[in-house]
């Protein structure tokens, strides 16, 4: 046989048997990497809702709220510590994302989350709402999230929203400012009466 021949021979050679022990050990390897990230990030979760443990129990909604002034149904994307948008809020199920339907009223926004906690913001709780582009887990563009900030316990909160319909967000901008300026200029007033009794 020639040496043209038995170099063709070898180059016909079957391709080498596939090592399925040494493949699947680094599956597993991988899988195990990957559940122990998640632990990590769960726990971190859960420290940081002890770390904000101080936060009071979120009021509900009252029995006669008022004529609704706005609704709107879309997201809410979380809540923060006021002015810090990366400082996620997580105790009292603040942290969780969800469906949302708002409605304001004279006595304050009523936050209906199907699926997770509602809660019920008092218009002397309100500071304020603007338009953002983003908040802790979720960037969009200019002006694309409503960030409405307010008072509980002695924390300011901004919390997230999107509606469904994006060109509502300066109406909720503007009647948000209203009423918190309305009750803000209200309570200076009774305040500054009281005291000169």
């Amino acid at each position: 046989m020639t040496p043209s021949l038995i170099h063709l021979a070898e180059a016909q050679k079957s391709a080498p048997v596939t090592d399925w022990a040494a493949r699947i050990g680094w599956v597993v390897g991988l899988l195990v990497f990957i559940a122990f990230v998640y632990w990590l990030m769960r726990q971190g979760w859960k420290w940081r809702g002890t770390l904000q443990g101080d936060l009071p129990e979120l009021p509900s909604a009252p029995a006669d709220a008022g004529e609704a002034q706005l609704m709107l149904s879309g997201r809410y994307h979380g809540s923060t510590t006021a002015g810090q948008w990366l400082d996620r809020i997580v105790a009292r199920g603040l942290g969780t994302r969800s469906r949302v339907e708002l409605t304001l009223t004279d006595q304050g926004l009523d936050v209906v989350r199907p699926g997770a906690a509602s809660f019920f913001v008092p218009a002397a709780a309100l500071r304020g709402a603007r338009l953002d582009k983003g908040i802790a887990g979720k960037v969009l563009t200019e002006g694309g999230l409503l960030i409405v900030t307010w008072r509980h316990g002695d924390r300011e909160i901004d919390s997230g929203f999107r509606s469904d319909r994006a060109a509502d967000h300066a109406a909720w901008v503007e009647a948000v400012n209203a009423l918190s300026t309305t009750h803000t200029t209200t309570t200076t007033e009774h305040t500054e009466t009281e005291g000169a009794r």
